[in-house]
């Protein structure tokens, strides 16, 4: 026996810890739906329906995926940042904005990602990681990458001029 078809209710709950490309794409889906069908009962006649509960699991399977991608990053103790990292982690949790000061080579660009990681962003969307030159972009990846354990283009990817080493796994784009 399977399992009762949700209503359109229960749906639109469902597409808000979705990805922000997967969510937006449903919620207009939904809307359209809304006009046509009752928002409170199930609709298993519906072929436009049923294709939309099967794009909602889909959405909901990629999430679970981008979800065990999440690496559990360690923090070179010789940085200086690595002192700083719980109040660095705890500002951006709790700020939309963060401004960082620090040396060169204090880890700044290399540290800052995996942070932002270990909070869980990256998860519905990517985490973009701007850097002014094409070679510091290409080397940034690579370091990180490597510290995560990854392969550039998988995890962590970068996008500069007319290369593009992004998938559907990375989580972190250096541009």
């Amino acid at each position: 026996m399977s399992a009762p078809l949700p209503t359109l209710v229960e749906l639109a709950d469902r597409l808000e810890p979705l990805p922000l490309l997967d969510r937006t794409r449903l919620q207009r889906r939904l809307q359209e739906l809304r006009r046509v069908l009752d928002a409170t009962s199930p609709q298993a006649g519906n072929q436009g329906f049923l294709r939309f509960v099967e794009q909602v699991s889909r959405a909901e399977t990629r999430l679970a995926r981008r979800l065990a991608l999440l690496p559990t990053p360690t923090y070179p103790a010789e940085l200086p940042i690595a002192a700083c990292k719980d109040e660095i982690k705890a500002a951006i949790a709790a700020n939309q904005v963060v401004i960082v000061a620090g040396e060169t080579g204090s880890g700044k660009s290399t540290q800052l990602p995996k942070i932002c990681l270990e909070l869980g962003r990256g998860v519905r969307g990517l985490i973009g990681h701007t850097q002014p030159r094409r070679l510091a972009a290409r080397t940034i990846a690579e370091r990180v990458a490597q510290e995560l354990g990854s392969e550039v283009g998988d995890l962590v990817g970068y996008s500069v001029r007319f290369t593009d080493r992004v998938r559907e796994s990375t989580l972190l784009k250096v541009m």
